[in-house]
This record gives structure tokens, sequence and C-alpha cells, in this order.
């Protein structure tokens, strides 16, 4: 996988079902697993075989990891304070950081003593206060409840794009990477199905896994030769935008048809019939 400068300050989301390599692929990236093949490029760099405190990023995790026995200000200056940087700088940048995510007044509490949201905050703000360009982050809002979760999106969002850092997100929730991201990547198997901004992917998703994932109802798929000579027109019509394959958004209404499909409907079977499919 690249981050390429072209994507620098951008927001890309890795979406797929439970166990198809979407916190692998990310742990790779951070250097917590090796890559058996390929290379991970940052940039213009190979950073496959640095560790990870040499790949310039950070990382926000599913369970926070934040320390039992430390306050919300030890918790977001720990990697300040394990690189030695100056008391005077440290309290500077913890206070600005503190202000941006809404923590002032929690610095001297314990993680115990927060809510679920406050907790993502103090995570989210120990990211943040490590000025790396690149932040990761493994499906940070999976504990929230749904309201807070919603909220939360917003917040994120909002706060990579005023510090524009480029941000790669692990999701299993289509509404998160659809509302979030400038790019989703959907994997499936340990493989890349489709990485497209996320009007694309929707409105037109190159492969029928894509098709069935993205969506809420599911595309519906059906074959064209079950229509006998009429299915061999629009088979005939593919030249146009038409695979082969007929496909559309399971709604009455008849919206949302993939590429020419629409227009090769009403071409074959025309309008009445087109509109009672």
């Amino acid at each position: 996988m690249s981050l390429s400068p072209s994507r620098r300050g951008s927001f890309t989301a890795l979406l797929g079902p439970s166990g198809c390599g979407k916190s692998t692929l990310l742990r790779i990236i951070a250097g917590l697993e090796v890559a058996t093949e390929g290379k991970v490029m940052i940039g213009d760099e190979d950073v496959t075989r640095r560790s990870p405190d040499k790949r310039d990023l950070s990382m926000v995790f599913q369970s926070y990891a934040l320390f039992p026995h430390l306050d919300v200000a030890e918790n977001i200056i720990f990697g300040l304070r394990t690189r030695r940087e100056p008391k005077a700088q440290r309290t500077e940048k913890l206070l600005s950081v503190a202000e941006l995510m809404g923590l002032q007044h929690l610095l001297d509490r314990k993680p115990a003593e927060l809510s679920g949201g406050q907790q993502q905050r103090v995570a989210l703000a120990r990211a943040v206060i490590a000025e790396r360009s690149i932040c990761l982050m493994d499906e940070p809002l999976s504990n929230l409840d749904a309201k807070l979760r919603h909220e939360m999106r917003l917040e994120l969002r909002a706060l990579q794009q005023k510090l524009g850092f480029t941000m790669v997100y692990v999701t299993h929730d289509q509404a998160e990477a659809i509302t979030m991201a400038d790019q989703v990547v959907l994997l499936k198997d340990g493989k890349v199905e489709q990485v497209d901004a996320p009007r694309a992917l929707y409105e037109t998703p190159r492969t029928t896994f894509a098709a069935r994932f993205i969506g809420t109802p599911p595309m519906s798929l059906f074959d064209a030769g079950a229509f006998g000579e009429r299915g061999a027109m629009l088979e005939q019509l593919a030249g146009t935008g038409c695979s082969g394959r007929i496909a559309t958004r399971s709604h009455p209404a008849v919206r949302g048809w993939l590429g020419r499909c629409h227009h090769c409907l009403r071409r074959v079977f025309g309008s009445r019939h087109h509109a009672r499919l």
C-alpha cells in the first residue's frame, strides 16, 4: 500500500467484513506486523523494514490503551515524556491539545472516572499531541453507543480536516466509511476489491461483492440470461456500460442502476415493464 504525496492530508477508510484483513493491513503500515511480500511506501520512502518509531505516525487502538494509574494529563503527554521533550514544551502542547479536544476540566482525572466518549478523546489527544503526519485508527468508535458514535464521527472528521494530517481508518461500518472518508479501500479475504471515492463505490461497484456489501438495502443482482431473447439484447448492449448482469438498489422506485443499465432496460423492456422490475 502506498500513501503517496498526492494523498497527503486525506482520509482513507479500510472497509470490509470481519476477518478480511483490515486490522492486519493497518498493523503492517504501523510496523507492528511484518509484510510477507510487497512494500509499505509512505510518500516516496520505503519503510517496510523500519521500526514503528521511525515511521512518523501515531496510532489509536480500539481499546484506547490508556494507562489506568495515570491521570488524563499524564496519559496525553506520555509519548512526549518518553522522548524527553522539555517540561515547558510538554505543558504548552498539553494545554493546546486539551482545549482542542475539550478536555481542560478532566486533566486530573483517571481513565476509570471517564465516560467512553471522554476516554476516546484522551486517546485521540495522545495521538494528536505527537504531531505525526499520519494517524492510524483501528475501529476507535466501536465501543461507543450509536448516538455518541455519530457525534464522534463528525468531531473526528472535523479534527482531521483542521489539523491536515493523513488518516487511515479501519472500520466494518460502511456508514462510517462512506460519510467520513475521501477514499475507501474495500477488502475481502485479504484482497482489495475496489479503491474509490465513497460516491463512486456506492453508485458504480466494480464487483458483485462490492455491489452486495455497499448500500442499505444492498444491491440485488439478476442474470440477464433469465430473460431469453431480451436478455441476449441486454448482453449486446454491454459496450454501452452494461456488463451482462443487471444491478439495482432493491427499491420499488428502481433508482441507482449500475452504469447505463437503466437506459438499457428501458430500451429492451419498454418503460411500462421496466417500471415494474
